[in-house]
């Protein structure tokens, strides 16, 4: 039986073995902390759609 050492007293390579050792995984979840987007910033990927939208492209042989 190995002899009991406190993990403060642990050498530092040994706490992070111990540590690997008890870390389990999140599964599915993903642990990112997550907010909505700000609906008065500006964002540039709604402007560009916005300019694509207003003029659709007719083919020229139907302007004629």
């Amino acid at each position: 039986m190995e002899k009991f050492i406190p993990y403060a007293k642990l050498s530092k390579k040994k706490q992070r073995e111990l540590d690997r050792k008890r870390r389990g995984t999140w599964g599915s979840l993903n642990p990112v902390t997550r907010k909505p987007a700000n609906p008065k910033a500006y964002n540039r990927q709604k402007a560009r759609k916005w300019n694509h939208d207003d003029f659709p492209t007719v083919p020229s042989a139907l302007c004629a």
